[in-house]
């Protein structure tokens, strides 16, 4: 039996424990630094969906990208990944317009102003019409963490790419030097590291990776043309207090 046939039949077997399957979280990502003073507002809005429960207005999967453009100035973001910056720099491409702090992008498709909660929440709302997307599923192995992509017929993205990203739930800074200065700012679902697990061609596929860097790890399946056909997250394995950083 192939490898990705075993991991999927110990999934079947339940020796992992996969993230809840309900429908699928609406992804917010956020473009961010600590050197930029009009961000805190921003992160603070990625806090609190966050910490919403999905309720009837359903889930949402924010996701903090510091980028690395702002790190030439007097503070250098602790979190900044080059990652983040060609993220961001890649939706601008498919979007239009430049890259600028906080940028938030909803569902791959919508860009717009990090801080302008009536803005984001629309959007979200707006990105729940398209239903509900690619069954995706994202379960931990031990220090392994399995993917698993259903079919997409019928969806209109018939191929895209698989990412895994790791995240960390809560930080708290404190900033000594830059335009943020003397500011304590608590931030929400870091991310820490994205990778690349492959190409998705339509079919139902396993993907298995080692865990990424970070204390939870979400799952992106991304269309060719930028749309988040599904999402899946699995929580820190043990829940950690608030860590504080100092730099």
């Amino acid at each position: 039996m192939r490898p990705a046939l075993l991991i999927a039949a110990a999934l079947l077997c339940g020796g992992l424990y996969p993230a809840h399957a309900a429908e699928r979280p609406i992804v917010v990502e956020l473009f961010t630094s600590q050197s930029c003073s009009s961000c805190p507002p921003a992160e603070a809005l990625i806090g609190r969906l966050a910490h919403e429960p999905a309720g009837t207005r359903g889930d949402v999967l924010p996701l903090a990208f510091h980028v690395t453009y702002w790190n030439h100035l007097d503070w250098r973001d602790p979190y900044a990944l080059p990652a983040a910056t060609a993220r961001q720099e890649a939706y601008a491409a498919r979007l239009g317009g430049p890259t600028y702090t906080p940028q938030a992008v909803i569902d791959g498709q919508v860009g717009l102003v990090g801080s302008d909660e009536a803005g984001l929440r629309a959007a979200i709302a707006r990105a729940r019409q398209a239903g509900p997307g690619i069954p995706v599923t994202l379960a931990r192995d031990g220090e392994q963490v399995v993917a698993q992509i259903g079919e997409g017929a019928g969806t209109g993205g018939s191929a895209g790419r698989v990412l895994l990203v790791g995240y960390d739930p809560s930080h708290t800074t404190r900033v000594l030097r830059g335009e943020n200065a003397g500011r304590t700012i608590e931030q929400a679902n870091i991310v820490r590291s994205v990778r690349d697990l492959g190409r998705w061609s339509g079919s139902a596929a396993t993907f298995a990776s080692t865990r990424p860097e970070g204390e939870a790890a979400a799952l992106l399946l991304q269309s060719d043309d930028g749309r988040i056909l599904g999402a899946a997250r699995v929580a820190p394995a043990s829940a950690g207090a608030v860590r504080e950083a100092v730099r």
